[in-house]
């Protein structure tokens, strides 16, 4: 076991009984929020070496802990100023936590929105009566705007984070915490954003157990809490990532703060790759899906145990929210490999001639594909495009080894923001008239074949093809599905012909003839045939 996390400068190891315990113990928040369970994560326990429990806040009735502080902040007006009615700015959840307590306490709010929040949410608090506002690309622009309306129109402002009664009410969270896990848990991990969870976690926490480490974590590109710490005072970000939009804040509230100088252990940041690869680890635990920042704790908490080498020990990470929009699961399951360390991206170059690709697929061995892009462009070389499936970075190094000792040089763009975002889905290009004649394999012919999805089936496909057939194109890409899809560009000598189509018949998978595609000719069709026009224009020869 390591040692203790060293506290960050300014904070106190020992603190005095904190002034905002009677706060939390008087919050009012079970009028609409419920106490969720904190759940062990079997998986992640055991990759960890750790007992890992997930605080699961995503269960609460919009998705999020947002509704307890809003709420609690809410319920302690006056009468008078509910029939005013109550306006806040949020990205979304903490819009839905006042939407709520608005329809339970009888009164008008207006909720005032990034441009940029998730369609989701929006529909969300528009559903539960609020009125929406739309307005600038961040949380700032947004909250300007709504004090600018709370003035004109005589409205409460209820602040997402930097309020203490809010404050007070995602405090609770910890209450329940304390009393559901005994004894108490070596570290809490938090997600950050303008700090309410975490000072509201915090203060609770040091007031009782200081020995307890409270950890935030927060997306690299959004670290106004990590930075204000290091420099001892708020910073403002210039800008801030917006991949995890529910912690988007680019300066952290003056109470925020200076709880978290005062009762906050370390600060963890991860990258985009790393949050998804979160949101991963929990669905496998728990077949929910978390919205980015809702994972953020998850993945802090893994970066934190594999730099200190934690094992032993109890650790709760808050899942914070649930409001994922169903479009970006696309992009997070593609991203969850790399975090996890579990694919690598390689560019490799291979001697163009017959039987290379049978032996570079041999070398990867038993390791799945997912992703196989190749274009022929240069008589002599090419270059390929491979997502391998690994099983760490150590496992990577020994697979460039590999290749790189059987004549295929290669690099790893595993860390490359421009491959992983546009270069996978570029490559390509049409096939160069001076390549078709300098190999003299005849005319390319374009396929696809669809197999059944199943380690090995993509390898004993490439085993099948003959050693005389050049292989001009070929693209493969994991879509999680039972089917494997695949497009080849297979230049066949003409005498070969008649063996070509027997191959296809004994073949037991489906596939279809796509020479004649007018996508395929337009886009990669070879540079010498003349192209299909496009809304009358003919595309010249070359």
């Amino acid at each position: 076991m390591s040692d203790p996390i060293q506290p960050l400068a300014g904070a106190s190891p020992m603190p005095e009984a904190s002034p905002y315990l009677q706060r939390i113990l008087r919050a009012r928040v079970y009028d609409v929020a419920i106490e969720s369970p904190l759940d062990l994560a079997p998986n992640l326990s055991r990759r960890l070496d750790n007992r890992v429990l997930l605080k699961r806040e995503d269960l609460q009735p919009v998705f999020s802990f947002k509704l307890r502080g809003a709420y609690n902040k809410m319920a302690g007006l006056s009468r008078a100023e509910l029939d005013r009615g109550v306006i806040a700015a949020s990205a979304g959840n903490h819009a839905q936590g006042v939407a709520l307590g608005a329809q339970r306490l009888g009164c008008h709010a207006v909720i005032v929105m990034p441009v940029t929040t998730p369609e989701m949410k929006v529909r969300a608090v528009a559903a539960r009566g609020a009125e929406v506002v739309l307005y600038g690309d961040s949380y700032d622009e947004a909250c300007a705007e709504a004090r600018r309306i709370e003035t004109d129109r005589g409205l409460t402002f209820i602040h997402p984070f930097d309020d203490p009664d809010v404050i007070a009410g995602q405090g609770t969270i910890a209450l329940e915490i304390l009393r559901q896990c005994s004894p108490p848990p070596d570290a809490i991990y938090v997600a950050v954003g303008g700090g309410g969870l975490i000072a509201g976690i915090a203060a609770y926490v040091k007031s009782l157990w200081p020995q307890v480490e409270v950890i935030g974590v927060e997306p690299v590109d959004a670290d106004a809490m990590t930075r204000s710490l290091a420099a001892g005072q708020r910073l403002k970000l210039d800008q801030v990532g917006l991949f995890a939009d529910g912690v988007a804040v680019r300066e952290v509230g003056e109470h925020t703060f200076a709880l978290a100088q005062r009762h906050v252990d370390a600060m963890v940041t991860v990258d985009t790759d790393e949050i998804c690869a979160a949101i991963k680890d929990v669905f496998e635990d728990t077949r929910s899906i978390l919205e980015p920042a809702g994972a953020l704790a998850v993945a802090g908490m893994k970066k934190d145990v594999q730099v200190r080498g934690l094992s032993g020990r109890c650790l709760v990470a808050v899942a914070c929210g649930a409001n994922m929009n169903f479009d970006r699961l696309l992009f997070v399951a593609e991203r969850a490999e790399l975090g996890e360390e579990r694919e690598a991206l390689l560019a490799v170059e291979i001697p163009e001639q017959p039987g290379s690709l049978r032996r570079f697929c041999g070398l990867l061995g038993p390791r799945s594909l997912t992703e196989f892009s190749y274009r022929l462009a240069d008589p002599q070389l090419a270059h390929i495009f491979v997502g391998v499936q690994i099983s760490g970075r150590a496992d990577t190094q020994r697979l460039l080894a590999t290749l790189e000792g059987s004549g295929f040089p290669c690099l790893d763009l595993s860390g490359n923001e421009l491959t992983k975002l546009h270069l996978c889905h570029m490559v390509g290009g049409r096939l160069p008239a001076s390549a078709g004649a300098a190999l003299a394999q005849g005319e390319e012919l374009l396929y696809r074949f669809e197999f059944p999805e199943r380690p090995g089936a993509l390898m004993a496909f490439v085993n099948a093809l003959h050693s005389n057939w050049n292989i001009s194109i070929f693209h493969y890409r994991n879509h999680g599905a039972d089917v494997g899809r695949i497009v080849i560009g297979v230049q066949v000598p003409p005498q070969d012909l008649g063996e070509w189509q027997r191959f296809l018949e004994a073949l037991p998978y489906r596939h279809w003839d796509e020479t004649a595609n007018p996508a395929y000719r337009l886009f990669l069709g070879p540079a010498s045939q003349a192209r299909p026009s496009v809304d009358g224009l003919v595309i010249a020869d070359g």
